[in-house]
Protein backbone atom coordinates (compact mmCIF):
# COMPACT_ATOMS: atom_id res chain seq x y z
CA UNK A 1 0.00 0.00 0.00
CA UNK A 2 1.05 3.57 -1.09
CA UNK A 3 0.50 5.61 1.52
CA UNK A 4 -0.75 5.63 5.20
CA UNK A 5 -3.01 3.12 7.14
CA UNK A 6 -4.47 3.41 10.82
CA UNK A 7 -5.94 0.00 11.93
CA UNK A 8 -7.90 -0.26 15.51
CA UNK A 9 -5.98 2.66 16.93
CA UNK A 10 -5.92 2.43 20.84
CA UNK A 11 -4.00 5.50 22.58
CA UNK A 12 -3.93 6.19 25.97
CA UNK A 13 -2.67 9.14 27.78
CA UNK A 14 -1.90 8.88 31.85
CA UNK A 15 -3.92 5.44 31.47
CA UNK A 16 -7.00 7.99 30.45
CA UNK A 17 -7.96 6.08 27.17
CA UNK A 18 -8.74 8.72 24.31
CA UNK A 19 -8.54 6.87 21.22
CA UNK A 20 -10.94 4.16 21.07
CA UNK A 21 -10.64 2.09 17.75
CA UNK A 22 -9.69 4.75 14.69
CA UNK A 23 -9.85 3.31 11.42
CA UNK A 24 -8.73 5.62 8.30
CA UNK A 25 -6.87 5.31 4.92
CA UNK A 26 -5.09 7.77 3.49
CA UNK A 27 -3.36 7.11 -0.11
CA UNK A 28 -0.94 9.43 -1.78
CA UNK A 29 -2.53 12.02 -3.57
CA UNK A 30 -5.19 12.73 -1.03
CA UNK A 31 -6.62 15.50 1.30
CA UNK A 32 -8.05 14.11 3.92
CA UNK A 33 -9.98 16.66 7.05
CA UNK A 34 -10.90 15.59 10.05
CA UNK A 35 -13.44 17.65 11.98
CA UNK A 36 -15.18 17.03 15.40
CA UNK A 37 -15.40 19.25 18.85
CA UNK A 38 -13.38 19.40 21.37
CA UNK A 39 -11.90 16.62 23.17
CA UNK A 40 -12.80 14.13 20.53
CA UNK A 41 -9.07 12.96 20.07
CA UNK A 42 -7.95 14.91 17.04
CA UNK A 43 -4.77 16.24 18.09
CA UNK A 44 -4.21 12.69 20.00
CA UNK A 45 -4.67 11.01 16.69
CA UNK A 46 -1.70 13.84 15.30
CA UNK A 47 1.04 13.39 18.17
CA UNK A 48 -0.14 9.18 18.41
CA UNK A 49 0.65 9.09 15.07
CA UNK A 50 3.72 11.02 14.78
CA UNK A 51 5.38 8.87 18.35
CA UNK A 52 4.94 11.74 20.88
CA UNK A 53 6.38 9.90 24.11
CA UNK A 54 3.37 10.59 26.63
CA UNK A 55 0.72 8.80 24.16
CA UNK A 56 0.48 5.22 24.77
CA UNK A 57 -0.28 2.81 21.93
CA UNK A 58 -2.33 0.02 23.33
CA UNK A 59 -3.76 -1.79 20.50
CA UNK A 60 -3.69 -1.09 16.29
CA UNK A 61 -1.53 -0.77 13.86
CA UNK A 62 -0.06 2.46 11.88
CA UNK A 63 1.06 1.53 7.93
CA UNK A 64 3.71 3.69 6.31
CA UNK A 65 3.69 1.82 3.02
CA UNK A 66 2.76 -1.13 4.29
CA UNK A 67 5.44 -1.09 7.18
CA UNK A 68 4.16 -0.76 10.82
CA UNK A 69 5.78 2.14 12.40
CA UNK A 70 4.72 2.33 15.81
CA UNK A 71 8.07 0.78 17.35
CA UNK A 72 10.00 3.72 15.61
CA UNK A 73 10.83 6.90 17.48
CA UNK A 74 9.34 10.46 16.12
CA UNK A 75 12.51 10.89 14.79
CA UNK A 76 12.53 7.74 12.64
CA UNK A 77 9.22 8.37 11.79
CA UNK A 78 10.02 11.48 10.43
CA UNK A 79 12.68 10.52 8.14
CA UNK A 80 10.31 7.65 6.97
CA UNK A 81 8.42 10.60 5.60
CA UNK A 82 5.81 11.52 8.27
CA UNK A 83 5.40 15.63 8.80
CA UNK A 84 3.77 17.22 11.30
CA UNK A 85 2.93 21.15 11.28
CA UNK A 86 2.08 21.67 15.07
CA UNK A 87 -1.09 23.82 16.15
CA UNK A 88 1.53 25.82 18.41
CA UNK A 89 4.88 25.86 16.82
CA UNK A 90 7.61 26.32 19.90
CA UNK A 91 10.46 28.68 19.49
CA UNK A 92 14.36 27.93 18.97
CA UNK A 93 16.59 31.27 19.99
CA UNK A 94 19.62 31.03 18.20
CA UNK A 95 19.33 28.49 15.44
CA UNK A 96 18.29 30.03 11.82
CA UNK A 97 15.33 29.13 9.64
CA UNK A 98 18.05 27.90 7.00
CA UNK A 99 20.25 26.19 9.33
CA UNK A 100 17.35 24.31 11.14
CA UNK A 101 15.77 23.37 7.37
CA UNK A 102 19.34 22.34 6.00
CA UNK A 103 20.31 20.14 9.29
CA UNK A 104 16.46 18.32 8.84
CA UNK A 105 17.04 17.78 5.26
CA UNK A 106 20.30 16.29 5.57
CA UNK A 107 19.14 13.90 8.53
CA UNK A 108 16.46 12.54 6.29
CA UNK A 109 18.54 12.04 3.37
CA UNK A 110 21.11 10.41 5.71
CA UNK A 111 18.65 7.76 6.48
CA UNK A 112 17.80 7.23 2.72
CA UNK A 113 21.55 6.34 2.27
CA UNK A 114 23.80 6.60 4.85
CA UNK A 115 27.13 7.87 2.61
CA UNK A 116 25.09 11.10 2.02
CA UNK A 117 28.05 13.54 2.79
CA UNK A 118 24.74 15.79 2.88
CA UNK A 119 23.39 19.16 0.52
CA UNK A 120 25.53 21.72 -0.26
CA UNK A 121 25.90 25.02 0.88
CA UNK A 122 24.81 26.26 -2.79
CA UNK A 123 22.49 23.51 -3.24
CA UNK A 124 20.72 24.33 -0.52
CA UNK A 125 20.34 28.19 -0.98
CA UNK A 126 19.11 27.66 -4.33
CA UNK A 127 16.83 24.71 -3.53
CA UNK A 128 15.76 27.05 -0.24
CA UNK A 129 15.01 29.67 -2.33
CA UNK A 130 12.73 27.52 -5.24
CA UNK A 131 10.63 27.14 -1.94
CA UNK A 132 10.37 30.17 -0.43
CA UNK A 133 9.51 31.59 -4.47
CA UNK A 134 6.43 28.75 -4.79
CA UNK A 135 5.31 30.05 -1.08
CA UNK A 136 5.85 33.84 -1.85
CA UNK A 137 7.95 34.15 1.09
CA UNK A 138 10.97 36.78 1.73
CA UNK A 139 14.08 35.47 1.55
CA UNK A 140 14.72 37.76 4.80
CA UNK A 141 13.13 35.29 6.31
CA UNK A 142 15.87 32.14 6.47
CA UNK A 143 17.51 34.36 8.60
CA UNK A 144 15.87 34.76 11.38
CA UNK A 145 15.75 32.46 14.14
CA UNK A 146 12.92 29.84 14.02
CA UNK A 147 9.81 31.54 15.37
CA UNK A 148 11.46 34.00 17.58
CA UNK A 149 9.15 36.85 17.48
CA UNK A 150 7.18 35.30 14.72
CA UNK A 151 3.64 36.12 14.13
CA UNK A 152 1.04 33.54 14.59
CA UNK A 153 0.77 33.50 10.60
CA UNK A 154 4.60 33.57 10.16
CA UNK A 155 5.00 30.52 12.24
CA UNK A 156 2.26 28.53 10.45
CA UNK A 157 4.02 29.36 7.27
CA UNK A 158 7.48 28.34 8.45
CA UNK A 159 5.38 25.08 9.15
CA UNK A 160 4.36 25.15 5.42
CA UNK A 161 8.21 25.85 4.15
CA UNK A 162 9.20 22.92 6.33
CA UNK A 163 6.97 21.03 4.69
CA UNK A 164 8.36 22.08 1.21
CA UNK A 165 11.92 21.35 2.14
CA UNK A 166 11.76 18.09 3.36
CA UNK A 167 8.86 16.30 0.56
CA UNK A 168 7.33 14.30 3.53
CA UNK A 169 4.91 11.03 2.27
CA UNK A 170 2.25 12.26 4.75
CA UNK A 171 1.67 15.08 6.47
CA UNK A 172 -0.52 16.14 9.19
CA UNK A 173 -1.60 19.45 9.75
CA UNK A 174 -2.64 19.80 13.48
CA UNK A 175 -5.12 23.17 13.31
CA UNK A 176 -2.96 24.91 11.08
CA UNK A 177 -5.72 27.42 10.77
CA UNK A 178 -5.64 28.60 14.76
CA UNK A 179 -5.11 31.83 15.46
CA UNK A 180 -4.89 33.08 11.51
CA UNK A 181 -6.68 36.48 10.36
CA UNK A 182 -8.44 35.63 6.90
CA UNK A 183 -5.46 36.98 5.08
CA UNK A 184 -2.63 34.63 6.76
CA UNK A 185 -4.63 31.79 6.42
CA UNK A 186 -5.48 32.95 2.33
CA UNK A 187 -1.55 32.38 2.67
CA UNK A 188 -1.10 29.41 4.48
CA UNK A 189 -3.63 27.51 2.31
CA UNK A 190 -2.12 28.49 -0.89
CA UNK A 191 1.43 27.19 0.47
CA UNK A 192 -0.01 23.43 0.74
CA UNK A 193 -2.35 24.14 -1.83
CA UNK A 194 0.78 24.44 -3.72
CA UNK A 195 2.64 21.69 -2.72
CA UNK A 196 -0.50 19.08 -3.10
CA UNK A 197 0.88 16.48 -5.77
CA UNK A 198 0.26 12.79 -6.52
CA UNK A 199 3.36 12.25 -3.94
CA UNK A 200 1.64 13.24 -0.91
CA UNK A 201 -1.00 12.36 1.37
CA UNK A 202 -2.57 14.80 3.90
CA UNK A 203 -4.28 14.59 7.04
CA UNK A 204 -6.09 18.17 7.63
CA UNK A 205 -7.58 18.28 11.33
CA UNK A 206 -9.40 21.49 12.13
CA UNK A 207 -12.65 22.63 13.61
CA UNK A 208 -13.79 25.29 11.08
CA UNK A 209 -14.96 24.51 7.56
CA UNK A 210 -13.53 28.19 6.51
CA UNK A 211 -10.22 26.57 6.00
CA UNK A 212 -11.36 24.15 3.64
CA UNK A 213 -13.13 26.90 1.53
CA UNK A 214 -9.49 27.37 0.50
CA UNK A 215 -7.42 23.69 0.73
CA UNK A 216 -10.43 21.55 -0.73
CA UNK A 217 -10.47 18.15 1.12
CA UNK A 218 -11.20 14.88 -0.98
CA UNK A 219 -12.73 12.89 1.93
CA UNK A 220 -14.15 14.70 5.31
CA UNK A 221 -14.06 12.97 8.12
CA UNK A 222 -15.82 13.15 11.83
CA UNK A 223 -14.52 12.18 15.33
CA UNK A 224 -16.69 11.78 18.49
CA UNK A 225 -15.48 10.05 21.13
CA UNK A 226 -12.27 8.64 20.16
CA UNK A 227 -13.05 7.16 17.10
CA UNK A 228 -14.05 8.13 13.39
CA UNK A 229 -17.89 7.57 13.62
CA UNK A 230 -18.71 9.67 9.85
CA UNK A 231 -16.99 10.16 6.47
CA UNK A 232 -18.00 11.59 3.66
CA UNK A 233 -17.01 13.91 0.63
CA UNK A 234 -16.52 17.80 0.73
CA UNK A 235 -20.20 19.05 1.72
CA UNK A 236 -19.86 16.73 4.96
CA UNK A 237 -18.39 19.62 5.88
CA UNK A 238 -20.95 22.00 4.96
CA UNK A 239 -23.42 20.22 6.78
CA UNK A 240 -21.78 20.27 9.67
CA UNK A 241 -20.96 23.78 9.70
CA UNK A 242 -24.81 24.23 9.09
CA UNK A 243 -26.16 22.05 11.64
CA UNK A 244 -22.91 21.28 13.97
CA UNK A 245 -22.52 18.56 15.64
CA UNK A 246 -25.57 17.41 17.67
CA UNK A 247 -26.82 15.31 15.08
CA UNK A 248 -23.89 12.93 14.55
CA UNK A 249 -23.76 13.17 18.78
CA UNK A 250 -27.70 11.66 18.10
CA UNK A 251 -26.55 8.78 15.60
CA UNK A 252 -23.93 7.83 17.79
CA UNK A 253 -25.63 7.76 20.89
CA UNK A 254 -28.00 5.08 18.71
CA UNK A 255 -25.12 3.23 18.01
CA UNK A 256 -25.31 3.94 14.49
CA UNK A 257 -21.87 5.34 14.31
CA UNK A 258 -20.02 4.73 10.98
Amino acid sequence: MSGLEIKNLHVSIEDKEILKGVDLTIDKGEVHAIMGPNGTGKSTLAYALMGHPAYTITEGEVLLNGENILELEADERSRKGIFLAFQYPVAIPGVTVANFLRTALNARRKAVNPDDKGVSLVEFRKLLKEKMDLLKMDSAFAGRYLNDGFSGGEKKRAEILQMATLRPEIAILDETDSGLDIDALRIVSEGVNALRGPDLGVLLITHYQRILNYIKPDYVHVMLGGRVVESGGPDLALHLEEHGYDWVREKYSNGAAA
